[in-house]
C-alpha cells in the first residue's frame, strides 16, 4: 500500500558563503571582493552552461541531453503578480529552484504581518521540497536601514549589534513557528562588495548618477519601470524609503548609496563614505547566491511597489539579461477588520500571540487562509485555531496510544476498502489544492474525513469491532502526519503539544490544573447530590474562559474550548 508523502531531504547548501568579516576600509573590502566570486550577467547562478528544453505541451522539464528529471509528476500552478494570472511553475533549470524572499528589517521584534509571509513562503519551501525540486531558498537580513540608526539611537545602542540582536530573536520566532532555516540568510554588512559592484555596474550603464557622495537611479532611463506594480512614476511615494530631494533628476528616483551622515555607520566607496540605499540591497544579494536570472522572488503584498518595482529596475540596469520568472505575493493581516499600525494600538508581535496560544496555532490560523487574500486576526479566529489544532493532535495521539499496544510486524498488508477509499480521497484533494496556488485552507479542511473516521475507529462501539482496525489506524495516522508536515504543523511529539495546548489554556483562564481539578470534584459532588443547578453553573463557570469538561465512564476530565461567549458570537455572526 502506497503512502501518500516522503521524508525532506537535506537541504542543499549554498554555493556562496557570506562574507565572514563586516568591513569598513574600502582597501580591505575591494581585495575581499576581488577574491570572492564574481557574479556575472548570465542566467541562473552556477548553471551558466546548462542548456534547458521545456515540452510547453505538458509541463514536462527535460535536460539538455534528453533526459526527464525525476520529479513527481504533480504539476505546480502559482499566482504571478507581474503576469496578474496563474501560470504553471516550470523552473529555468529541470529539477532546482532558486527563490529569494525579503527578509526582515532586523531593529525589533517581529510582528504576525511577518509571520505571515514567512510562512507562506516556507509552505512553498516544503512543497517544492515534497515535489522533488532541489531548492535554493534565500531570504535576507536588512541590518543596515534608516529604521535601524533610528533605533539605535534611541537606545544608543550600535546599530549594527542591535540588528544582529534582532536577528536571534527573529530565529527564535522563525523555530517557534517550525519554519524551515533557508539555504543561505545573507546580511546587508556582510555584501558591501557585492552592492558596490552592483552600483558601478549601474553608473556604467548609464543608468544612475552622483550627487556630492549620494548615488541615485535615474528611473527615466528605464522604461519598463511600473511594469510589476502597474503604477505610474508619479505614484511613487516619496519619503517612504523614497528619499525627498530636491537635487534629483525626477522626484522618484531613488537612493543606490547614501553619503555618510554623522553619527551613523558608513563603509568606504568610490563615491566616499557612506551605506546603501534600502532597495539596492536585495538586488545585489540575490544576484550573488542565485545570479541575475532565477525562478522565485517572493514577500508580501506591500512590496511589490516601490521596493520590487525598484528591485527590477535595478537589476535590469546592471544586467540586461537579469529575469525573475515568477513574483509571488503574500496578503496582508488586518486586527479585527482594521489594518494592523502601531498608530491604531493593533499591532501584535509573534510573542505577544504565542505568550497566550500555541506557535502552532498561530501558523494554523495564517494557513487557514489563502495566501494571498486578506487575513482578519481576531480573538475568535485564533481560539478556533487552537481549537481545531488540540482536536487534531487529540486525535492523533490517541491513535498512537492504541498502536504502540500492538505489535508492528504482526500487522496485515491490507485495509478495508472504506478506509482505502478516505486515504485516496484525501490524498487527491490535499495535492489537488497545494498544486492549485498553495491552496492550504482546502488541504486543511480535506483532513475532516480522515480524522473522523480515526476517531470512530478509537471511541465507536461500532468503529472498535471494524476489521483489521490496527491497520486502518496506522494507515490513517501516517497519511494525516504526511500532510501535517508539508504544512509544518508536525509537532517534536503530539503528547507534548497537547500538554503545552493546555498550560496555554489555563494561562488565558487565569487558572491553575489545581484549581480546574477541584471545580471538576466540587461539580461530582454536586452531581452525587443531585444538585444538578449547582453542576451546570460549575460546568458554564469554565465553560465561559475556554475549558470544556468532558464526561466519561473513566470520570471527568477536561480540554481547551473556544470561550462560550465567543461560541455564541459565531452561532449570531451572520
Amino acid at each position: 500500500m502506497a503512502t501518500l508523502l516522503k521524508f525532506y531531504k537535506p537541504l542543499v547548501p549554498s554555493r556562496l558563503s557570506p562574507l565572514p568579516v563586516r568591513f569598513h576600509n574600502f582597501k580591505t573590502l575591494i581585495a575581499a571582493a576581488r577574491n570572492r566570486p564574481r557574479v556575472r550577467c548570465l542566467s541562473t547562478a552556477g548553471n551558466s552552461n546548462h542548456k534547458v528544453n521545456l515540452t510547453e505541451s505538458n509541463g514536462a522539464a527535460v535536460d539538455g541531453d534528453g533526459t526527464e528529471t525525476q520529479l513527481k509528476k504533480q504539476q505546480l500552478w502559482l499566482h504571478n503578480t507581474m503576469s496578474k494570472q496563474r501560470e504553471l511553475f516550470i523552473p529555468k533549470v529541470p529539477g532546482k529552484v532558486g527563490m529569494y524572499v525579503c527578509g526582515v528589517t532586523a531593529y525589533d521584534l517581529s510582528h504576525i504581518g511577518h509571520a505571515r509571509v514567512y510562512v507562506s513562503f516556507d509552505v512553498l519551501y516544503r512543497y517544492l521540497n515534497y515535489l522533488g525540486y532541489e531548492v535554493n531558498y534565500v531570504r535576507n537580513f536588512t541590518d543596515v536601514d534608516d529604521k535601524i540608526i533610528a533605533r539605535a539611537n534611541e537606545l544608543r545602542e550600535d546599530p549594527i549589534k542591535l540588528s544582529k540582536r534582532f536577528c536571534e530573536e527573529f530565529h527564535l520566532d522563525m523555530a517557534y513557528l517550525h519554519c524551515l532555516p533557508p539555504s543561505v540568510e545573507p546580511r546587508v554588512s556582510d555584501h558591501m562588495p557585492n552592492i558596490i559592484d552592483m552600483i558601478q555596474q549601474i553608473l556604467d550603464n548609464g543608468c544612475a548618477y552622483t550627487i556630492n557622495g549620494d548615488v541615485y537611479f535615474s528611473v527615466d532611463k528605464f522604461p519598463e519601470y511600473g511594469k510589476l506594480s502597474g503604477r505610474r512614476l508619479e505614484d511613487n511615494r516619496a519619503g517612504e524609503r523614497v528619499a525627498v530631494d530636491t537635487r534629483k533628476k525626477n522626484p522618484a528616483d531613488f537612493a543606490l548609496w547614501k553619503s555618510a551622515k554623522e553619527g551613523e555607520p558608513f563603509w568606504e566607496s568610490p563615491w566616499g563614505p557612506g551605506r546603501p540605499g534600502w532597495h539596492i540591497e536585495c538586488s545585489a544579494m540575490s544576484a550573488a547566491y542565485l545570479g541575475y536570472s532565477f525562478d522565485i522572488h517572493g514577500g508580501g503584498m506591500d512590496l511589490v511597489f516601490p521596493h520590487h518595482e525598484n528591485e527590477i529596475a535595478q537589476s535590469c540596469a546592471a544586467c540586461k539579461k537579469s529575469n525573475i520568472t515568477y513574483w509571488i505575493h503574500n496578503g496582508f493581516v488586518n486586527i479585527d477588520s482594521e489594518k494592523m499600525s502601531k498608530s491604531l494600538g493593533n499591532f501584535f508581535t509573534i510573542r505577544q500571540v504565542i505568550d497566550l496560544y500555541h506557535p502552532l496555532a498561530l501558523r494554523l490560523f495564517l494557513i487557514g487562509t489563502h495566501y494571498r487574500s486578506p487575513i482578519n486576526y481576531t480573538i475568535a479566529q485564533i481560539e478556533s485555531a487552537s481549537d481545531r489544532l488540540f482536536y487534531i493532535y487529540q486525535a492523533l495521539y490517541d491513535s498512537q496510544i492504541v498502536l504502540s499496544q500492538y505489535d508492528e510486524a504482526s500487522r496485515k498488508d491490507s485495509i478495508p476498502a472504506g478506509t482505502a477509499s478516505c486515504i485516496n480521497k484525501f490524498q487527491d484533494e490535499f495535492l489537488v489544492s497545494m498544486s492549485d496556488d498553495l491552496h492550504t485552507p482546502v488541504a486543511l479542511a480535506a483532513m475532516s474525513d480522515p480524522l473522523k473516521l480515526i476517531n470512530d475507529l478509537l471511541h465507536t462501539r461500532k468503529g472498535k469491532k471494524q476489521g483489521l482496525r490496527i491497520e486502518s489506524l496506522a494507515a490513517l495516522e501516517k497519511t494525516i502526519t504526511s500532510g501535517l508536515e508539508i504544512l509544518g504543523l508536525v509537532p517534536t511529539s503530539y503528547e507534548e503539544a497537547l500538554h503545552e495546548l493546555r498550560e496555554k489554556a489555563l494561562k488565558r483562564a487565569k487558572l491553575t490544573e489545581e484549581q480546574v481539578r477541584q471545580k471538576i470534584t466540587e461539580r461530582d459532588t454536586a452531581r452525587q447530590n443531585k444538585e444538578y443547578e449547582r453542576s451546570d453553573a460549575v460546568r458554564k463557570e469554565l465553560a465561559v474562559v475556554g475549558i470544556a469538561l468532558m464526561d466519561s465512564p473513566e470520570g471527568t476530565t477536561w480540554r481547551p474550548a473556544i470561550p462560550l461567549a465567543l461560541q455564541e458570537e459565531q452561532v449570531v455572526a451572520p
